[in-house]
């Protein structure tokens, strides 16, 4: 009996994607679904801080749906500049990143075996400590009296220390420090499997090294540059440490607005509203990128066939 059950394809479906799914479902879902109804709450002093939806009194069940938080959070422009400026950084440190970074995941994928493992250990020995100290070290370099300064200035090269601590060059630094290797691996993965016969036969056919990387080897790289784009904007978007540790009271993002929210202002239904739209703003291009990705495999297959 038991191998029947094993021999349906959908039994073999479901026991392979339930657990993801069933993860994904308490870990996910859930805590998004409880922030998405406390947004719809309003604000109470009280423990917990905000109304319940629905409240039954004597036989009669009331639900009250509160559009506090999302009428102000699209009418107060301070909401809607913090926005703006938290894609613009996400996108300009993204872009950084594939400056920065593709050359490294290249020169890492065209090395020798033994010499690519160490440089795949450079990339990932940051993780090994706490984003906290990573960041917290950025801030002994960047302030006025720190390391860099201190070293131009023994150069000869300024004569004034240069303002960069507490300002938004600060935060894109620490965003592109933490975020390169979330470029490079996936990125290099993709470079690593390339088949190198495909760069072989455009140089027997004439192409010059610029014009068989632009034609073969950036194209088959895009997986990878747009994998690796995903991990550094989306986290970048609602990033909380770097800005609150290197950036200045004007630097805007929606993390450190979530934060004052939730516990500094104690208005949980404005943070939760905060934090619905950002997820909202964020499933976007996701979805978009998954929907790419299935058409570019209906048109591989029907290539192959």
């Amino acid at each position: 009996m038991k191998g029947m059950f094993w021999r349906i394809p959908q039994a073999r479906r479901l026991l392979t994607i339930g657990p993801p799914f069933l993860w994904l479902g308490l870990f996910l879902l859930l805590p998004f679904l409880l922030v998405l109804k406390i947004s719809f709450s309003d604000l109470r002093f009280g423990i917990p801080p905000y109304t319940p939806l629905a409240e039954l009194k004597e036989q009669t069940l009331t639900l009250a749906l509160s559009l506090r938080g999302y009428a102000l959070l699209f009418s107060d422009s301070l909401y809607i500049a913090t926005y703006l400026n938290s894609v613009k950084m996400a996108a300009v440190t993204t872009v950084c990143c594939m400056i920065i970074g593709y050359p490294m995941a290249y020169y890492i994928a065209r090395s020798h075996p033994a010499v690519r493992n160490l440089l795949l250990l450079g990339v990932i020995l940051p993780f090994w400590t706490s984003l906290l100290l990573r960041v917290y070290a950025w801030v002994g370099i960047l302030r006025n009296d720190g390391l860099l300064n201190n070293l131009l200035q023994w150069l000869g090269i300024i004569d004034t220390p240069l303002e960069i601590y507490r300002t938004d060059l600060a935060v894109y630094i620490g965003l592109i420090y933490a975020y390169l290797p979330f470029f490079i691996l996936p990125l290099y993965a993709t470079l690593v499997k390339l088949d190198l016969r495909l760069l072989e036969a455009a140089y027997d056919l004439g192409a010059r090294p610029w014009r068989a990387f632009l034609r073969v080897t950036l194209p088959l790289s895009m997986p990878g540059v747009i994998a690796g784009s995903m991990l550094v904007f989306i986290p970048s978007v609602g990033e909380y440490v770097i800005p609150e540790m290197l950036g200045g009271a004007n630097t805007l993002m929606m993390g450190r607005v979530m934060w004052n929210e939730f516990f500094n202002n104690a208005d949980w239904p404005m943070a939760a509203a905060v934090t619905c739209v950002m997820v909202l703003l964020l499933l976007v291009p996701l979805i978009i990128f998954q929907h790419n990705q299935v058409k570019q495999m209906q048109v591989r297959k029907r290539r192959r066939a």
